[in-house]
C-alpha cells in the first residue's frame, strides 16, 4: 500500500474493500460448515448413545466441541496473520502491528459468532439435511440478503439514518466489515459519504469496539441457547 502510487496502482482502497468483503464472507461460511453438523450428526449417528455410557457430562462435551472448533478455525488464521506481520516488520512497516492485531481480534470475534450460530442451528435441527439448509440461510442472510433488505427499506420508507445504521450494525458481518476497514482507513473514505458520516459519528474506536463486542455477544447468546437445548433434549433419536 505504501508504494502503490509509485507503482501506478490507484485502486488500493478498492483492493482493501474487496479483501475485507472476502474475509467477512468466507469466515462465516467456514464456521457454519464446521459446526452445523456437530450436534445433530452425533445424535442421529448414535454417538450420544455411547457418550451416555461414559463418565462425562453434556456440558463438558459441548465446551470441548466449542474449544476444538475455535482452535481449528482461528489457529491457521492467526498463524497467517503472524507471518504477514513478520514480513511487514522486515519491510519496515511500523504501523502494521496495530492493523494486524485489530484484524485478528475482529476475525476471531466473527468466527466465534458464527460458531455459536452454527451450534445453535445444529442443536435445534432434527436432521443433518435441515441443519445444512438452515446454516446456508443464516449465511445468506448475514452476508448477502441483509444488504438487500436494508436497501429495500431505504427505497420503500423514509427512515432516519441512525435507524438504518442501527439495523445494519445488528448484523455481525457488517459490524466486522466496518471494523476491518476502520483499522486500515480510519476515515472510511472507501465507503464515500457514508464512510465520512460513520467516521464523524462513531470514530475508529467505536467502530472497532462494535465490530468486536457485538459478534462476541451474539455468539455467546447463541451458545447459551445451544447448550440449553443440548442439556434438556433427548440425545437418542
Amino acid at each position: 500500500m505504501r508504494e502503490s502510487s509509485v507503482l501506478g496502482f490507484t485502486g488500493t482502497s478498492r483492493v482493501v474493500l474487496n479483501a475485507a468483503n472476502a474475509v467477512v464472507v468466507l469466515l462465516p461460511l467456514v464456521s457454519l460448515v464446521a459446526t452445523c453438523q456437530a450436534i445433530v450428526r452425533a445424535r442421529t449417528s448414535g454417538t450420544f448413545e455411547l457418550f451416555l455410557s461414559q463418565p462425562c457430562r453434556r456440558k463438558e462435551w459441548f465446551f470441548a466441541v466449542v474449544a476444538s472448533r475455535v482452535s481449528v478455525l482461528c489457529g491457521p488464521l492467526l498463524a497467517i496473520l503472524a507471518v504477514l506481520l513478520g514480513m511487514g516488520m522486515v519491510a519496515g512497516e511500523a504501523a502494521l502491528p496495530s492493523v494486524v492485531l485489530r484484524a485478528a481480534a475482529v476475525s476471531v470475534a466473527l468466527v466465534f459468532s458464527f460458531i455459536g450460530l452454527g451450534l445453535c442451528v445444529s442443536a435445534y435441527s432434527k436432521t443433518s439435511e435441515r441443519a445444512i439448509v438452515l446454516a446456508l440461510l443464516v449465511w445468506l442472510f448475514g452476508s448477502l440478503l441483509h444488504d438487500f433488505a436494508v436497501i429495500g427499506l431505504l427505497l420503500e420508507l423514509r427512515v432516519e439514518p441512525r435507524v438504518v445504521f442501527g439495523l445494519t450494525a445488528l448484523n455481525p458481518v457488517e459490524a466486522a466489515r466496518l471494523a476491518l476497514l476502520g483499522s486500515i482507513d480510519p476515515d472510511l473514505s472507501v465507503l464515500g459519504p457514508v464512510g465520512f458520516w460513520l467516521a464523524n459519528q462513531l470514530g475508529a474506536r467505536w467502530t472497532l469496539l462494535i465490530g468486536i463486542s457485538w459478534p462476541l455477544t451474539l455468539g455467546s447468546v447463541a451458545l447459551l441457547f445451544a447448550l440449553r437445548r443440548l442439556t434438556r433434549a433427548d440425545l437418542v433419536g
